[in-house]
């Protein structure tokens, strides 16, 4: 005979603000790229440089995402050979003394 089982069906709550925030700098290296922009737009091959514990790949990885929620944008130069440089949004930078209450 088959035995019934019931599932319990949990309803998320939305997130809370904090959540939110936390969720968004999230990531091994997020908090140490917004610490190097707080001080200006660099170079993807200047952070890497900061860096040395994180791969081209990841950081790129970190960057992008740190673009779609907003706390990073990019500026491409139409220069030979391209120049691209990354730089804390206003909402970035909205974090920076949260950040640097962590150090």
């Amino acid at each position: 005979m088959a035995q019934i089982t019931k599932k319990r069906v949990i309803k998320r709550l939305p997130m809370l603000p904090a959540e939110r925030a936390l969720k968004v700098i999230s990531g091994r290296w997020k908090a140490v790229i917004l610490y190097y922009l707080f001080d200006g737009p660099r170079r993807l091959s200047a952070l890497k440089a900061l860096m040395p514990g994180v791969t081209q790949k990841v950081l790129i990885d970190q960057l992008r995402e740190m673009e779609e929620h907003g706390l990073v944008s990019r500026e491409i130069f139409a220069e030979i050979p391209a120049r691209v440089e990354y730089r804390a949004t206003p909402l970035g930078l909205s974090l920076e003394p949260i950040l640097l209450a962590l150090c």
